[in-house]
């Protein structure tokens, strides 16, 4: 028997609340778990609940969303194998993926577009670029259903040593297997600029460059200008403020 695809299996989906908030780098302490709930789901890009029709609207316009994709996602089931989701998980994700981006697929443009309305007391361009390069695992120039329910279940469901490798490929941009202080600035500096001047009234130009020497000292552990994924995973293991915000992500959705 044919496997049934997500948009076979579509009209059966059922509305989640809640919502989700992305890796920056600097989840705020003083964030509540439920706040880390509300904003997730909202800051991500083709899954904004607010949005997403209900159900009968969706069967009534079945038809017309099944001629307008152009990029099918994988059936259902393979989906449920490679992600930690539910099926049911996979179908409210998908629905609010297709209510955002019709054609299947997400460039650039609109993930920076989409990430923007988030922020709008700051340049969230290059952060969004980062983001959108570590979900374009195929590095095609699009991110497809596929991707981001795959980035997404390593990002809520993985264990510690998955996100913390998710959050390592983040920082190494060339993707050489290690980070440089140089990237790790270019991170650092898209978060400030994006969070903007008003989050943060006392910043002053040397802030980034100070979190990153922090960063080294703390994670370099042999000295020798670089830090790789071991020493990363090591050192973020030992910190109890990271380990917390690692947490966080548990049980969203």
């Amino acid at each position: 028997m044919k496997e049934k695809s997500l948009d076979q299996s579509f009209s059966d989906s059922r509305e989640l609340d809640g919502s989700f908030d992305p890796l920056t780098g600097h989840p705020p302490s003083s964030q509540s778990k439920k706040a880390i709930k509300q904003r997730f789901l909202k800051l991500l890009p083709c899954c904004r609940p607010s949005s997403t029709p209900t159900v009968s609207q969706c069967n009534l316009e079945d038809d017309f969303e099944l001629s307008t994709v152009c990029h099918r996602p994988e059936d259902l089931e393979k989906l449920q194998e490679l992600t930690r989701f539910t099926k049911k998980e996979l179908q409210v994700l998908y629905r609010g993926f297709k209510n955002e981006c019709p054609s299947g697929v997400v460039n650039e443009d609109t993930f920076k577009l989409i990430y923007s309305q988030f922020f709008p007391q700051g340049d969230s361009s290059t952060y969004a670029h980062f983001l959108f390069e570590a979900f374009d695992t195929n590095k095609n120039g699009s991110v497809s259903f596929e991707d981001f329910v795959t980035g997404l279940s390593i990002i809520l469901r993985g264990s510690i040593n998955d996100r913390l490798g998710w959050a390592f490929n983040l920082y190494d941009l060339d993707k050489d297997g290690c980070i440089t202080k140089e990237e790790m600035m270019y991170v650092m500096r898209s978060i400030y600029d994006m969070m903007g001047k008003y989050t943060y009234p006392c910043l002053h130009a040397d802030t980034p460059r100070e979190h990153v020497e922090s960063f080294f000292k703390k994670m370099d552990r042999n000295n020798d200008g670089v830090v790789t994924i071991e020493e990363f995973i090591e050192s973020c293991r030992k910190d109890d403020n990271i380990m917390q915000s690692m947490q966080l992500f548990d049980s969203i959705i």
